[in-house]
């Protein structure tokens, strides 16, 4: 993720916008809603996506996909945050990671297969880190609302 955030234009924040409402839509699709040509439309996705600004992925449901169980997980620490999120980041079962102002010095999302799974990555891998002091883990029942739609400013 870029430190500085990237200038856009309207044409950019319109192909944005399209691709949060599906990111399956062609770039002839994309190009015909926002005046551009496939190739132009290719380009601009290109560098969108080269420079951090978007990604298109495929957004599953984890229980679908052998991920029973999902979590929030924050943290407080000592020491350099930035340090320790570069740590958080290179754990594969943490998804999301954020530095935050508060009762918290960061907070990770994690997904795992059982809870088994959760209580080796906490006591093994993420209280293991230099500086963490003390973690709070709240443990997901039911995902109610998932978007990525909300579109740019």
């Amino acid at each position: 993720m870029p430190d500085q955030p990237v200038s856009l234009d309207a044409v950019s924040k319109a192909i944005i916008e399209q691709l949060q409402e599906d990111g399956r839509r062609s770039y002839a699709a994309v190009g015909k809603a926002v005046g551009l040509s496939e190739a132009a439309v290719r380009q601009r996705v290109q560098k969108l996506t080269d420079s951090g600004v978007m990604q298109i992925v495929a957004v599953t449901d984890p229980l679908q996909v052998g991920f029973a169980r999902q979590a929030m997980i924050g943290i407080r620490c000592t020491g350099d945050t930035d340090e320790l999120a570069r740590s958080l980041s290179e754990i594969d079962e943490i998804d999301y990671v954020v530095l935050t102002a508060g009762s918290f010095d960061a907070i990770v999302e994690v997904v795992c297969e059982d809870d088994l799974h959760l209580l080796e990555l906490l006591n093994k891998r993420i209280r293991a880190l230099p500086g963490i002091t003390s973690t709070e883990t709240m443990v997901y029942l039911k995902l109610v609302k998932q978007q990525y739609n909300w579109g740019t400013r």
